[in-house]
């Protein structure tokens, strides 16, 4: 163990484990405030099996959901009304089509794409 380092003990497995000098200036280079909990082991058994951060959410890890607290509300989206090029059909998309590519409604689109 060089000099800097820190020997922390895991939340999960209460094992100990080294918190580098390394690692602890990669951590305050990215602005984290707050020593690791987890040794290696358990930091990767807890994101192999989806995190458990406030998202709940298999790679959610730590990030707040949009919406959730301490995150912004997500924008309503934006909708385009266009006249599907197979049937004529007036309908809506969440993209802004681009001039020149055809547009399908929904049930144009599913004949058309690919099995």
């Amino acid at each position: 163990m060089s000099n800097g380092d820190k020997t922390l003990v895991c939340v999960d497995c209460q094992a100990e484990f080294v918190h580098s000098a390394a690692d602890q200036q990669r951590y305050a280079e990215r602005g984290f405030t707050n020593e690791p909990k987890r040794c290696p082991d358990c930091r990767m058994k807890r994101k192999a099996s989806g995190g458990g951060g406030p998202g709940g959410r298999p790679g959610m890890g730590n990030r707040p959901r949009a919406g959730a607290a301490g995150g912004a509300p997500r924008a309503p989206r934006q909708f385009y009304s266009v006249t599907c090029a197979e049937c004529g059909k007036q309908t809506e998309v969440p993209f802004k089509p681009t001039e020149g590519r055809p547009v399908y409604c929904r049930d144009c689109f599913q004949t058309r794409r690919p099995r």
